[in-house]
């Protein structure tokens, strides 16, 4: 059904790349005394383009988990909460109005926490935990986004935006900002996407190429015509996403779990994202979101083919030889990693390429322009590295294992998402621009993203199995890489540490001290006490009478 849906949909948005076609549909649901609640969409060029790619990304996902989800006994759930997923980013995608994406937006966010503590263990649900906590930031913003609008608008669609002043634009960039920087794992938000690989593969492959991350760039895509004017936008956007990708790039470097490497390989290429999209150029960014979400799925399905035949084994360490045991996952995994290195001609070039050469071409700072190519060259680096110790290293797991790749489900996904990541680049390359881009630059930048691409292959070539850093004063250098700037410290243990403290504190100084000796222990011992006086004047004692007639008269006397 989704591969028809794709077919469909590819043929719709070849007249709508074309044309240019804008179709803008209103259903009425409720009409109550001249308020009616309606729901609008929006089909254009671009939301036709992405959704026919999310459904070529689902039906192949949904193929390869028809025989890795085979042992799971809820197979019926897991199908169903996957497509809700799939349903709510389309309705995120198709909503030109706030109220509708907030709708998709937040069940993006609630259907990944379900998905990511499927498998009901401490792991997961603390990497459930971590990513819908980090999700609910940008909610908040964006749900104060949608009072704003309808506090000074009284619309919900995105399109007026222009009417407001600039200072109400100003408050809304910045909820904007959060918002998208949340949702995409930007700095200092960045720890839940890999956290997030606590989910079963296909979940993954599905998160980390056409649906969740891609979400907040999706957003600052349909909304950067209206930002762009602001320079506090454009300089925040870009710092902090030319330092996510850098750092996603260098961390890549230094993680062992097959899995979390392709996650940091996509917060990295989320930063180059979000950094062409603050130089201005949103329909750039746009064009590498298909090329990343086609590759990446298709690493993440071979990747989860590795780790189904080798029991379920992620560290890369323990894997070898798949060339010789699972020959069509290693080529259809060459692609994909080739592809994401920018290796001329395939789905990765063109969008890298054209990035990289309109970096270049702007006036930008060099801080960014450095950071970009430092990216570059560790992203040939870490794929590299990855397909070393997968594909080439001698083995170094059980001594007795049995991998049979044969003509599996599996298998024939992957080499299905492998003809989009040929021949994707070419084909959205001629969908969205009417017109060749040609960049005029010197030779020598002309060439520097082949030149730093070919550097960061030999750099990992050289290096294969060795130490990165030698030495006892160095091991804090990779402790510190390692453990990814220690940002999950950031954004977990120190904010439960300093919850813990704050309630022992208020255990020890409220619960039990003066709150406790003010509300029932102190209402007890005031009973406790008038109580004892009543039990000795109500004795019939003559003391007692007298003395009580004597202090009537005193008081009558003085009054």
């Amino acid at each position: 059904m989704l591969f028809l849906l794709f077919f469909f949909g590819f043929l719709i948005s070849l007249i709508f790349c074309n044309f240019k076609f804008v179709y803008i549909f209103e259903i009425e649901f409720l009409e109550i005394n001249s308020n009616s609640i309606i729901m609008t969409m929006i089909f254009d060029w671009m939301s036709v383009l992405f959704m026919t790619v999310i459904f070529f990304i689902s039906g192949s996902v949904m193929k390869f988990s028809v025989e890795y989800m085979m042992e799971e006994k809820n197979k019926l759930r897991f199908c169903m909460i996957v497509i809700m997923f799939i349903l709510s980013m389309i309705f995120l995608v198709i909503s030109p109005n706030l109220i509708s994406i907030l709708l998709g937006w937040d069940g993006l966010g609630l259907v990944s926490y379900v998905l990511v503590i499927y498998y009901q263990n401490s792991k997961s649900n603390s990497a459930g935990m971590l990513t819908i906590l980090s999700n609910r930031v940008g909610d908040v913003a964006f749900f104060n986004l949608y009072c704003i609008y309808i506090n000074y608008h009284g619309n919900w669609n995105f399109f007026s935006l222009s009417v407001f002043d600039k200072n109400i634009i100003s408050v809304m960039v910045v909820l904007m900002l959060l918002a998208g920087i949340t949702k995409s794992a930007q700095i200092p938000f960045s720890a839940w996407l890999p956290a997030a690989m606590a989910a079963p593969t296909p979940v993954s492959a599905l998160v980390h190429s056409s649906t969740l991350v891609t979400a907040g760039v999706f957003l600052m895509i349909r909304f950067s015509e209206f930002f762009s004017s602001m320079m506090f936008f454009k300089v925040s956007l870009l710092f902090m996403s030319s330092l996510t990708m850098m750092m996603a790039s260098v961390v890549a470097n230094f993680e062992f779990d097959i899995k979390k490497n392709i996650a940091l390989s996509t917060l990295s290429q989320l930063g180059l994202m979000m950094s062409i999209v603050a130089l201005g150029f949103p329909n750039l960014a746009f064009f590498h979101l298909l090329t990343h979400a086609v590759f990446k799925a298709l690493l993440f399905i071979c990747s989860g083919s590795i780790i189904h035949n080798f029991g379920h084994v992620q560290d890369i360490r323990m894997l070898g030889l798949v060339t010789n045991q699972m020959p069509k996952v290693s080529i259809c995994l060459n692609i994909a990693n080739l592809s994401l290195c920018g290796i001329p001609f395939l789905a990765g070039f063109y969008s890298k390429d054209i990035i990289l050469e309109m970096y270049c071409y702007s006036n930008w700072n060099f801080i960014s322009f450095i950071m970009l190519f430092i990216a570059t060259s560790m992203t040939a680096s870490y794929s590299i590295r990855m397909a070393y110790f997968s594909l080439w290293k001698k083995i170094h797991s059980k001594s007795m294992n049995s991998i049979f790749e044969g003509e599996s489900e599996i298998s024939s996904s992957a080499m299905l998402m492998s003809m989009g990541a040929v021949v994707g680049g070419s084909v959205f390359s001629w969908l969205i621009f009417s017109s060749p881009n040609s960049i005029e630059l010197f030779v020598l930048l002309k060439v520097s993203t082949l030149i730093v691409t070919f550097a960061g292959g030999m750099y990992m070539l050289s290096v294969k199995e060795k130490n990165y850093f030698l030495g006892e004063k160095m091991k804090f250098i990779f402790y510190f890489f390692s453990q990814m700037w220690f940002f999950p410290k950031i954004s977990s243990q120190i904010f439960l540490n300093f919850m813990m403290s704050w309630s022992k504190f208020s255990f020890e100084n409220v619960d039990i001290s003066w709150v406790e000796m003010l509300g029932l222990q102190g209402t007890f011992k005031v009973l406790v006490y008038s109580s004892k006086i009543l039990q000795s004047i109500q004795k019939n004692s003559i003391k007692t009478y007298l003395f009580s007639m004597i202090i009537i008269m005193f008081v009558c006397w003085m009054f």
